[in-house]
Formats: structure tokens, C-alpha cells, sequence
């Protein structure tokens, strides 16, 4: 009846019910639903303050403590869910309206993937020894060098530091790899051979990668022998939007001193021996010299904000950093500030990509005038004088030999460096049918390093009274007075480098079946400018205000004896290296792995007759774990096993007139009565000149077990490099001048590395993972013959303590490692108080004869480098404690030597060591093995607490608040300043009285991601 009723009314009321169906079907399904979900990570532990997004709108919304959210959404809508620290995912809105969303690891999914030379690498196809090291994982604290960075976290790395904030780590890969240069490891930024690390601020480094055997770094050539390192910094992401603050302040303290005499001490000293101070002497003060030469605290600042993001097409990524350190020594001070941008774009339904690349670092360093004199003077300053005298000038006693106030020298004096690097890049990669891609890369460098120094006129006072400079000890490098001008002394340079690379490679990666076939063909050219600018020297200044800033105000012609100085003639030089390179890798199901490569370089700086080298490299690594026979067991996840050979070569160190015949002015003539310069040959010409070769094997184990709560890597390896570069003196008679450059001799490391990490505990509020690494090395001399030179031994560094000219303290030696110690050797003190040596017959003697009385007393190289990283997470608080040390090697305390002579105690300070020393023991301060000490040490390297705000606002997603701590704390059996002596250069492990302090750093800090 109702549905007659209902048709009488006509046609039109049915339809209009249709349409209204219609109309409620699609409400229900555009009209937004409440979408719930929970976000974890890969391992079920949950996400807080994951950020959720409606994509294309601006609705959003994020994680609760739980990993829990709630959004409202329509079907077909597309959330994207993001996370520090994990890799952004995207997910499709449907019927269902409970998500449960895993993230992946970005951290463990960058791990996997190495950079290598010209591409990338999946770990597990991996077939060299590649160390990787991620951001958060890098040494924390107030460091602006990548060297520091590293401190011991990759195996085999050893580097050292002192407190100067100018002066940059030294970095030695697998031992010294040669005597001619420190061998410092090849640095590439995002694939920009020969980069200079210094354009890159900590902030903005996603990963290192350290390239270790030759199979990794023959890629690079003549460059590659000292190892290489890849350095990749942040890009942006595709549809995504990141605004992140990171900062800190900091102070820091010394952590120990030289433990010298205060003045009553030193008075009773002189008391119980019955002598004291002369009146000049004994001004009734009691100045710690250290202290006055140092801040009582040094404050540190480091800010870098970053943006990044990207649409569809394009992504990019930039930033701004400034840091702030002041050296512990007054004076000292590095500024720091660097901007950086990189783009890419993407065209061709990105087939086809372009990259910019720019950065830009300008530092302002302000030195220490001196400041090894400095350090020197403070060291040995009588404690009884006092800095100023009544009338406030600096107080001086002239009437002891080599004795200068340091403050004095400090405060009148002007050392600045202004460092700036550019750096660009230009990038092309065009993907190509077949698998193939191609790529061209163009990049340019340019750093600018202006200087300047000013010595004031009261250095006058200094003239005529034996003031010699104090450097750092190596091979051929001797004290040498310092003849001050008169009315002021100033030095400027203004001097540039250019480096302007182009490289282009084709790359074919492609899987057939089974088979995977990786291969790159490319072609590099590179063009080296440096010292382009001008430097000069003048004295004669009318005031002090002046500086180094105008020299037009100088007036060296008053001073008939004085010539302007033009510095080096040979500081300018241009080189070219052009190269041809070819990799081919091959992987059948990812079980067996085949790796080869070769690099032909031509270079300029080598003698006509060898300009070009070839540097081959091949690897193979098994999978065995991948096999079937392997498939029931449970305790290896993975078990790897890789072995390799290559060659690499070194021309650091050499520059464009290094195998070339020069000539130089050598004395003066008079030509017609006009005094003129005499030119002679002063450097022969070496056509043979050649690369180093250094020649690497190496055999290594990479493991996962307990289901991948344990991982590590083992690595043997044995490298050997011959025809090291050398400069020979020889006689003029056989040479031109005197003096070539040859090749000659051989040194070999061997050793052992190991890496574990420890995945301990990972649950939903704590977590804990442990990574220990060691290495041994072991170095040694095993030949010094060339044509220039059949000698197996080579004496050098002369510290020139008092009364020791011409005493040594190493010895370049076949079968001995680089630096090994060579000095008389202590045989305790006779019946009245006086230091015994022994003689080479087994005798002792009041008076060993230099050179003639030496014993082989111990190596500099360390034994065992160790690093052990531990990282805790419970619930919203971090916590990281890094532990490092060195063991095995041993220090020439040439400072406690120098600091112990009794015998002038009343005219320098001693330590309190050497109080049971007599004033008649006139050779107690002789460097000898006495002052040989135990360079062992264990090191609280650093801490860190941070706490994270997971979204404390709708705009903020996080923010984390910290508080680190640096150098807590050293055990060590060695009596000097900190066994942490530098490890690089020909002359490792001396300490003498130029060691810039050791400080102890508290840091806070807060980052901030919106």
C-alpha cells in the first residue's frame, strides 16, 4: 500500500532518492575519518614524537610517549611519518582506520651503504677494509677538526691532539708510511678529491668513511698511500621540510701542569746545597710562569642552523656555522665561520641529475707570538722574579744567558692568520639505458692564508742578547738565532692555492640472473696552484700602533745594514696531475665477491723520465654464511671472509721544483763597484725522480652473531712502501749544490685491527650498545740505500739542551721503527752524587762521548691504540662514554731533561723531581734513557647527558639538552704535562718544552628540530 502511495506521487520521488543515496555514499567516503595507529621502529620498541602529516595539507599531528596518534584523514589521503633519525614513510589511507607503521633505521640503513671512490657500496658486498663512522658517533665537544672527530673510533687510526685550538690533529692510518712527509690520509668530500677538511663544520657531516687497504684506495692513486678518507654531509629529502639549531658554550680548565718549584722551594733547594740567588735574581716574588702565561679559564662557542627539504624534484640543503674557541694560552683564539649549500635537481623523471655544491670557511687565528719561546721561557723562569718590576715595566735579567720574560714577548708581539676556503662543485649524473650512468664532475678550491706578524720596538732589548727561536724537532731542523730589526719587525704574506679538478666516469650496474656486474671507467684532470700572492719583511717604524698593517710607514733604508725580505723564491709552483681509472666489481649471488682496479697517473712533479704510474688493486671476499651448508646453523648471521692486494703511491710532499735544477744567491760580489748577488746551482736535477710506492695486503673477517646482537670486523694486514722520497746532501763534485732529491730505502707496517659492537640491551625504555676497537702495528726501517746514500743510519733531533750542542735523540735505522730513540744510557749516580752513563764497552763514565756512547733505548710507536664506546638510552635520557688509550710506546721527556739541570738553579727553575739531585751534578740533565718514560695511557676521552623533549610544541618536534664533559680524566705513569705527544712527522714522541696544555672541557648544549 505505502509503495503505491509512493508511486502515485510520480517519477520524481524515486529519483530524488537515488540522488540522495548517491549524495550519502559520497560524503561517507570524502568526509574525513578518525585514522589511530602506533609507529616503532624495527625492532617493536616504539617511536615517541614520530611526526604524522596528511600529505599536501597541513594537517599533522605526532607520537605520544607510547608511539601511539590519532589523525583525521580521508580515504585516499597519504600520510607521511617522519622521525629523527629514521627513514621518512609514506602510507595510504583506506577502510582500515588502526595503522601499525614501522619505521626503518636511516642510521642502520646508512651504515650499510659505504662511500667509496667514484660511488657507493652495500656493506655486504663489500670485499676492502672500509671503517664507517656516523655523525652521532663522532667525538662530542668543543672541536672544530675532523681529526679530533675520529679520535679513536676507527681500528688502526692514530691520532694525536695538543690544546692548541690553531693547530690541526695529527692523523698516521696503519703506522708512518713513509719519512719523507706526516702522510696525513687523502680527504674527498662528497666526492671532491683533495678537499680541504677545514670547509666542512662537524655539524654538517652525515658520515666518514675511512678507506684502510689498497683494494679501497688504489682508486685515488699517487694520493692514496697514507689511506683515504670520505667525508658525506647532509643533503635534503624529497618532500619533506627540516629546520634544525644546534649549539653550545663551553669553558675549559687546565688539567695539569709541569710540577715545578714554587720559590720557597727552590731557595730551599739552593739552601740544602749550600749556594742561592744572586741579588739580581732574588726579588722576593713567587710567580707560577705557567699560570701568567695562561687563561685561568677559556671559553668556547660553536652555533649552526641548517635548513633542508625538497619537493618532487628537487631537494636542498643549507647551513651557517660559527665557532668560538679561546686557547688556554692568553693570546690564542680560532674564529671560525662557514656557510654551505647544496642543491640537486632533478629533470627527466629523474633520469637526469644536477648538483651544486658550495661552501665557504673563513677562519680567524690568533697565535701566541713565539709561542714555543713562550712556553719554553715559562718553563724555566725563576719563580723569585716577578713579571713586572715597580715602575710596571716587564721585568728583565739579561745578565742570565737566554732568559727573556714570556709574558714580555707575548704581549709586544702580533701573530695572526686570516684562513679563508672556497669550495664548489658541479655535478652532473645522467642515467642511461642498459644500466649504464654517467657522470661529470667539475669542482674548484681556493684557499687564501694571509698572515701577519709584528714584533714591537721593545724588542730592541732583545738584540745582540742570544735569542733563538725553539722549534719543532725533526730531521735537519736546529735552533737558530733570532736577529730582531730595530724599531719594530714586520712580516706579511698574502698567498693563495688553487686546486680545479674535472673528472668524468661512465658506470655500468647491472644484474643478470644471478650475476652482479658493477663497473667504472673515468678519466681526471687536475691543475695545482700554490703560494700565488707576495710576502715581504721590514723594520724601522715609526710607532708601534701601526702593526703589520702598514708597511709603507717602515723605513729600512735608515738601517744600512738591513735588506727587505721578499721570503721564499721558490714558494710559487703549478702542477698538473691527469689520470685514467678503471673499477670493475662482480658478485655472484652475493656469496662470491670479485673486485679489481687500476689507476695510470701522470704527474708534473716527478723527474721527466718517470711521470707516469700505474696502481693496480684486486679483492675477492667469500660469503660464507650465504652458503648452504651454513643454512641450519644459528650462530652466524654473518660470516665473511676478504682478502686483497694493490699498490698506492705518495707525491705529498713534493712540489713543482722538487726534481728540477735550481740556482739561488749563495754570496755576494762586487761587479763594477756595485755589490751584487752571486747565483750558483743549489739543488741538481733528478729525472728519475718517482713516486713512493707503498704496496698492500691485506686479509679480514667480518661477523654477525647472536641475531645480530654482535657484529665486528678482524683485519691482518702487511704494507710495505719503497723508493721513499728523501733529500740527500751529497758533495758538490757528484751534484750541483749539493742537494737532490732521490728515491730511496723502504719501511713496512704490519698489524692486526679489531671492531666489535655489542647490541646489549634494546627494549622499550632502555637500550645499551658497546663498540670496543684495537689495532697493533708494527713499524720498522728495512732499507736506506740509493743512489745518493749506502748508509744504513741516519742521526737527527737536536733539542740543544744547555750544554749538549750537537747531541741527537733519534735515528733513522734498518730494523728500527721510525723515531726509534738512540741516547746514552743512565748508570745511577757514584759515591758522590754525580750522574754515570755506560759506555758502549760496558764501562761507565762521568763524560759519554756524543754520538759514540749511544744505546738503542726504545720506540715512539705505540703498540696497541684502543677505543671503547658505550651509549645508553632510558627512556628520554642519552647517555655516551667514550674511553680511549694508547699502550706500548714510549716519550723523550726532553722538558723534565731540561728542567733538571741543579747545577743552574739559580739562574732557571727545576722540577720538584729533581730536588734529590745535587747542584754538583753538573750532567744530571743529559739526555739519556733516564728521561725515556712509559707513554702508556688510558683516557676518559668524553662524556655526555642529554635529555629530549619528544614535541614539546605543535611547531617544535624535539628538543635534546646536554651537558659534556672532555678529558676527564688520564692514567698514565708519565710525569709530564699529558702522554698525548704527537705521533706524526719524522720526530714522534718528543716532548720538549713546546707542548701547548692539555685542558678539561665542560660543555652545554641544546639542539633543536622544527
Amino acid at each position: 500500500m505505502t509503495l503505491n502511495l509512493f508511486c502515485s506521487k510520480g517519477k520524481l520521488v524515486p529519483l530524488l532518492l537515488l540522488l540522495a543515496l548517491i549524495f550519502n555514499m559520497q560524503y561517507t567516503f570524502a568526509q574525513d575519518i578518525r585514522v589511530t595507529g602506533t609507529v616503532t621502529d624495527a625492532k617493536g620498541v616504539s617511536i615517541p614524537g614520530a611526526t604524522v602529516v596528511v600529505k599536501g595539507t597541513t594537517k599533522a599531528t605526532s607520537t605520544s610517549t607510547d608511539g601511539k596518534f590519532t589523525i583525521s584523514a580521508k580515504n585516499g589521503d597519504v600520510l607521511t611519518i617522519s622521525s629523527v633519525g629514521y627513514t621518512n614513510k609514506e602510507v595510504a589511507v583506506t577502510s582500515e582506520k588502526n595503522y601499525s607503521i614501522t619505521l626503518a633505521d636511516a642510521n642502520q640503513s646508512l651504515k650499510e651503504i659505504v662511500v667509496v671512490g667514484y660511488g657507493t657500496s652495500s656493506r655486504k658486498t663489500l670485499s676492502s677494509s672500509v671503517s664507517s663512522v656516523k655523525a652521532e658517533d663522532l667525538n662530542r665537544g668543543a672541536i672544530a677538526d675532523v681529526g679530533q672527530l675520529l679520535q679513536g673510533k676507527v681500528p688502526g687510526l692514530n691520532i694525536t691532539a695538543s690544546g692548541d685550538p690553531n693547530k690541526p690533529a695529527s692523523v698516521i692510518l696503519r703506522g708512518a708510511s713513509t719519512v719523507n712527509s706526516p702522510g696525513s690520509p687523502f680527504y674527498v668530500i662528497d666526492g671532491i678529491p683533495g678537499a680541504d677538511i677545514a670547509a666542512v663544520a662537524p655539524n654538517d657531516i652525515v658520515t666518514i668513511d675511512v678507506l684502510k687497504d689498497a683494494a679501497a684506495t688504489a682508486i685515488y692513486g699517487n694520493r692514496a698511500s697514507a689511506g683515504v678518507i670520505m667525508v658525506t654531509t647532509k643533503r635534503g629529502k624529497k618532500n619533506s621540510s627540516l629546520v634544525s639549531y644546534n649549539g653550545y658554550a663551553g669553558v675549559e680548565k687546565v688539567s695539569n701542569q709541569l710540577d715545578l718549584m714554587n720559590a720557597d722551594e727552590i731557595r730551599a733547594f739552593l739552601a740544602k746545597n749550600n749556594t742561592g740567588f744572586s741579588a739580581n735574581n732574588d726579588l722576593n716574588a713567587n710567580t707560577d710562569w705557567m699560570k701568567a702565561i695562561e687563561r685561568s679559564s677559556a671559553f668556547s662557542q660553536n652555533h649552526n642552523i641548517s635548513f633542508s627539504g625538497g619537493s618532487e624534484h628537487g631537494t636542498y640543503s643549507a647551513s651557517v656555522n660559527y665557532f668560538e674557541k679561546n686557547g688556554i694560552l692568553k693570546g690564542s683564539k680560532l674564529e671560525r665561520v662557514i656557510g654551505r649549500l647544496a642543491v640537486d635537481q632533478y629533470a627527466l623523471n629523474d633520469k637526469l641529475k644536477f648538483s651544486l655544491n658550495l661552501s665557504n670557511s673563513a677562519s680567524n687565528s690568533n697565535n701566541v707570538p713565539l709561542q714555543n719561546v713562550v712556553l719554553l721561557q715559562a718553563a724555566k723562569h725563576l719563580p723569585v722574579n716577578p713579571i713586572y718590576n715597580a715602575d710596571g715595566t716587564y721585568y728583565e735579567n739579561f745578565g742570565n744567558t737566554g732568559y727573556f720574560n714570556p709574558l714580555a714577548i707575548a704581549n709586544n708581539a702580533k701573530d695572526d692568520t686570516k684562513y679563508n676556503v672556497l669550495l664548489g662543485s658541479f655535478i652532473t649524473e645522467a642515467k642511461l639505458p642498459f644500466g649504464f650512468s654517467y657522470n661529470v664532475n667539475l669542482s674548484y678550491q681556493k684557499t687564501t692564508a694571509s698572515r701577519g706578524e709584528y714584533y714591537s720596538s721593545y724588542y730592541n732589548a732583545y738584540r745582540g742578547n742570544s735569542f733563538y727561536n725553539n722549534p719543532d724537532p725533526s730531521i735537519g731542523v736546529y735552533h737558530t738565532l733570532i736577529n730582531f730589526g730595530q724599531n719594530g719587525t714586520a712580516y706579511r704574506s698574502e698567498l693563495s692555492a688553487s686546486v680545479k679538478t674535472l673528472e668524468t666516469f661512465l658506470s655500468w650496474d647491472k644484474q643478470l640472473g644471478d650475476h652482479k656486474i658493477n663497473a667504472v671507467l673515468g678519466y681526471s684532470y687536475q691543475q695545482n696552484v700554490v703560494g700565488d700572492g707576495i710576502q715581504v719583511s721590514t723594520i724601522n717604524f715609526p710607532t708601534d700602533n701601526v702593526g703589520y698593517n702598514n708597511l709603507a710607514l717602515s723605513n729600512p733604508y735608515a738601517v744600512g745594514s738591513y735588506r727587505i725580505s721578499f721570503g721564499n723564491d721558490r714558494a710559487y709552483g703549478k702542477t698538473l696531475l691527469i689520470s685514467d681509472f678503471f673499477r670493475f666489481n662482480y658478485s655472484y649471488k652475493d656469496k662470491y665477491l670479485v673486485q679489481g682496479s687500476i689507476r695510470r697517473d701522470g704527474s708534473s712533479v716527478f723527474g721527466i723520465n718517470n711521470r707516469w704510474g700505474y696502481f693496480p688493486s684486486g679483492s675477492v671476499a667469500w660469503r660464507i654464511a650465504q652458503e648452504d651448508f651454513m643454512k641450519d646453523q644459528k650462530f652466524f648471521n654473518e660470516l665473511k671472509l676478504r682478502a686483497s692486494y694493490g699498490v698506492t703511491g705518495n707525491s705529498f710532499g713534493i712540489g713543482a721544483y722538487t726534481a728540477q735544477l735550481l740556482y739561488g744567491a749563495v754570496d755576494k760580489y762586487y761587479n763594477n763597484g756595485v755589490l751584487e748577488a752571486a747565483l750558483a746551482p743549489i739543488q741538481g736535477q733528478n729525472p728519475d725522480l718517482k713516486w713512493e710506492r707503498t704496496a698492500s695486503t691485506n686479509i679480514g673477517v667480518d661477523f654477525a652473531i647472536a641475531n645480530n646482537k654482535v657484529t665486528g670486523s678482524i683485519d691482518l694486514y702487511n704494507k710495505k712502501t719503497s723508493n721513499m722520497l728523501f733529500n740527500y746532501r751529497v758533495s758538490p763534485a757528484l751534484v750541483p749544490g749539493g742537494n737532490i732529491n732521490a728515491n730511496g730505502g723502504s719501511i713496512s707496517n704490519k698489524g692486526i685491527e679489531a671492531s666489535v659492537t655489542v647490541n646489549a640491551v634494546s627494549n622499550k625504555n632502555f637500550s645499551w650498545s658497546s663498540t670496543i676497537n684495537a689495532a697493533y702495528n708494527k713499524n720498522k726501517i728495512t732499507s736506506l740505500v740509493s743512489p745518493y746514500a749506502n748508509g744504513d743510519s741516519i742521526l737527527y733531533t737536536s733539542p740543544e739542551g744547555p750544554g749538549q750542542s750537537g747531541s741527537t735523540l733519534q735515528i733513522l735505522k734498518v730494523g728500527y721503527p721510525l723515531g726509534q730513540f738512540f741516547t746514552f744510557r743512565y748508570a745511577g749516580k757514584d759515591a758522590d752524587g754525580n750522574s754515570l752513563f755506560y759506555k758502549r764497552d760496558g764501562s761507565t763514565t762521568k763524560q759519554p762521548t756524543t754520538g759514540q756512547d749511544y744505546f738503542y733505548a726504545g720506540s715512539p710507536q705505540p703498540k696497541v691504540l684502543i677505543g671503547w664506546n658505550n651509549s645508553f638510552r632510558y627512556k628520554s635520557f642519552d647517555l655516551n662514554v667514550f674511553i680511549r688509550g694508547t699502550l706500548g710506546n714510549k716519550i723523550f721527556n726532553a722538558t723534565r731533561a731540561d728542567l733538571s739541570n741543579t747545577s743552574a738553579a739559580n739562574a732557571n727553575n727545576i722540577l720538584r723531581s729533581a730536588s734529590d739531585d745535587k747542584i754538583t751534578d753538573t750532567r744530571n740533565y743529559f739526555y739519556s734513557d733516564r728521561y725515556i718514560e712509559s707513554g702508556s695511557y688510558i683516557r676518559l676521552d668524553n662524556s655526555s647527558l642529554g635529555y629530549n623533549f619528544i614535541q614539546p610544541t605543535k611547531s617544535i618536534s624535539n628538543i635534546r639538552l646536554y651537558l659534556t664533559a672532555n678529558n676527564l680524566f688520564v692514567i698514565t705513569g708519565y710525569k709530564g704535562v699529558d702522554p698525548e705527544i704527537n705521533q706524526g712527522g719524522q720526530s714522534p714522541g718528543i716532548d720538549y718544552n713546546n707542548f701547548y696544555p692539555k685542558t678539561r672541557t665542560f660543555l652545554l648544549g641544546v639542539n633543536v628540530s622544527l
